[in-house]
């Protein structure tokens, strides 16, 4: 997950800094300034992008051809585990086959170790660069001029500016710099009043106002964050290089423009003045500075002396080159929609719940277990972290799959046989003919594909909404997508599921809901009937994740339970029946 997560970030960072550049140079001349730098807020939108829960834009099977989540197909190995008690309850039986992972779990941890490191190695720098800050602070003193605190209320006023600002006044700095998240600093070199005329220090105040106006320092938290979490890419670093430089240039000409056209020479020249005294800016990712580097002061002051009122011809031009921009970053979204599919959590609220630790049962094991009684409407929960973590439903989601072909008639009760294609399968029980009790009692994977096939996708895709199953997604393939794929449910959707389901909440065709309980009966004993269904993940010929979900119906009550189980290799169904059967005998309800 965390490979193919890096992977897609990667694509998507790289597609998008290269794209918006790629804009900016071709409509160069058809964008304003501000809209040159406004851009750039679409690169921070599509890094956002990967860090989305997929639900905010789902798009169920239209984009399956995307589909990154690192499963390629079924292999052809037996995985299945055989218990065969207790009680003659061959039923333990299970069956599955695997699916391949392209992506091989030692590159899993190398890839988060390296990104990890990279992500702390840069926060020391950044924290250095607070420090910075934070040493800048305590060295200033209040700055208390009463004449030019009046010149930057003017300047505040000229630019509607209600914030209070702290003056300071450092030894520290060269250039005059804003910054602050909270409160907001404006920081000069000392003494900057004796040797800056009055223009000069309003142009100041104007730049670095227009700074504040644009919220330009709370910008900056983002573009760290941003860098942070991308410092793999260099272009991303780049892109934001570019960003800054379009930040500075924007506010000169937002100076320009409330002040006139006369007045763009002197502007330059203040610039160019403290780009003099300043031999190299301070690197303070934090603060926003008037002097950049001294590569990027050759264009700013060429933008400056070229500097003309923008038409509204140019403005609109620039909204559609901006529209244009913004539909580049949209199409990525279905792609990163596709990967998005994996790890998700549901969010749960049942009253009436109680958790318990049942660690004992789960030696070994990752897992949880949920159970309700429907007498006395409550639920009974073991680790309350993994009862609401969506992984593969893998053969569970047959009971629904089996519903939604007597539903649209792909099946009938009386007439569900399916001819087996004559393709050998590792279990001798797979390769004949099957019903839905057989194929359902031996959980013939080949049947379900088969019996979907004669559904329409559309039709399939709206039944797990209707349904509302787990991130109902349905997109994974070529292997089934219930088969450790797209399709995510927890252990809390699957009792909630089996209740609905159950009661026929959903008000499905009644026989074919008793057909569907009759075909996952699996055993009678003391008058208590039992009825479910098991399943097994497995992925490169290791078996992963163990499912068993159903019922016991007993003296007029209904106990509903999921049991989840994960490991590196031995999760299966079979096991999480038998610990199942452990847990509902030692509670007196099976």
């Amino acid at each position: 997950m965390f490979f193919s997560m890096f992977v897609i970030s990667f694509i998507v960072s790289s597609f998008s800094a290269v794209g918006i550049m790629l804009i900016k140079a071709i409509f160069r001349k058809q964008l304003t300034v501000k809209w040159h730098y406004n851009l750039w807020f679409l690169l921070m939108v599509a890094l956002t992008l990967p860090f989305v829960p997929s639900r905010f834009f789902y798009f169920g099977t239209a984009f399956t051809g995307f589909d990154v989540s690192g499963y390629s197909g079924t292999g052809v190995s037996v995985t299945g585990s055989w218990t065969q008690e207790p009680g003659n309850a061959n039923w333990l039986q299970d069956f599955t086959i695997s699916v391949n992972d392209s992506t091989p779990p030692f590159l899993q941890i190398i890839t988060i170790i390296v990104w990890l490191a990279g992500v702390f190695a840069f926060a020391i720098v950044t924290v250095l660069s607070w420090l910075k800050i934070k040493d800048m602070k305590n060295s200033s003193r209040y700055f208390f001029n009463k004449e030019i605190l009046d010149l930057l209320e003017r300047c505040k006023q000229h630019l509607h500016i209600h914030k209070d600002l702290i003056v300071l006044e450092s030894p520290l700095v060269k250039s005059p710099m804003v910054f602050g998240l909270f409160k907001t600093y404006l920081v000069f070199p000392v003494q900057f009043s004796e040797w800056l005329s009055r223009d000069e220090i309003k142009y100041i105040f104007l730049h670095e106002l227009n700074h504040l106006k644009n919220k330009d320092n709370i910008t900056n938290y983002w573009i760290v964050m941003f860098q942070l979490l991308y410092w793999f890419n260099p272009l991303v670093w780049i892109a934001f290089r570019k960003m800054r430089l379009d930040r500075e240039i924007a506010c000169d000409i937002a100076v320009l423009q409330s002040l006139g056209h006369d007045c763009h020479a002197e502007y330059g020249n203040t610039i160019i003045n403290f780009a003099d005294r300043v031999s190299r800016p301070m690197n303070l990712a934090l603060a926003s500075q008037l002097v950049s580097p001294k590569s990027q002061i050759k264009q700013r002051i060429k933008t400056i002396a070229s500097f003309r009122a923008e038409s509204k011809r140019l403005r609109i031009k620039s909204i559609a080159v901006f529209l244009l921009a913004g539909l580049l970053v949209s199409i990525q979204i279905p792609f990163v929609s596709a990967m998005a599919g994996e790890d998700q959590r549901y969010s749960f609220t049942g009253e009436r719940t109680s958790y318990e630790n049942l660690s004992a049962y789960f030696s070994g094991y990752e897992g949880s277990f949920v159970l309700y009684d429907m007498q006395a409407d409550q639920y009974r929960i073991y680790n309350e972290q993994n009862s609401t973590w969506r992984v593969s439903p893998d053969s569970t989601y047959k009971i629904y799959s089996a519903l939604i072909g007597l539903e649209s008639n792909a099946i009938e009760a009386t007439n569900s046989e399916i001819e087996w294609s004559g393709e050998k399968y590792p279990y001798d029980a797979w390769n004949k003919e099957h019903n839905l009790y057989t194929a359902m009692k031996y959980s013939v994977d080949w049947y379900f594909q088969k019996m979907e096939s004669r559904i329409d996708r559309k039709h399939l895709q709206q039944f797990v909404k209707q349904i509302d199953y787990g991130n109902a997604d349905i997109s994974g393939g070529p292997a089934p997508y219930w088969l450790e794929s797209s399709l995510k449910i927890s252990p809390v959707e699957q009792v909630l599921l089996l209740k609905a389901f159950y009661t026929n909440h959903f008000g499905f065709q009644e026989k074919h809901i008793q057909t569907v309980k009759d075909a996952i009966k699996l055993e009678e004993k003391d008058g208590a009937l039992l009825s479910g269904k098991t399943g097994t993940g497995a992925v490169n010929n290791k078996n992963t994740n163990g499912w068993f979900i159903g019922y016991v119906e007993e003296n007029g009550n209904t106990f509903i339970f999921a049991t989840n189980i994960k490991s590196e290799d031995h999760a299966n169904g079979s096991t999480a029946a038998e610990l199942t059967l452990k847990i509902l005998r030692d509670k007196g309800i099976y």
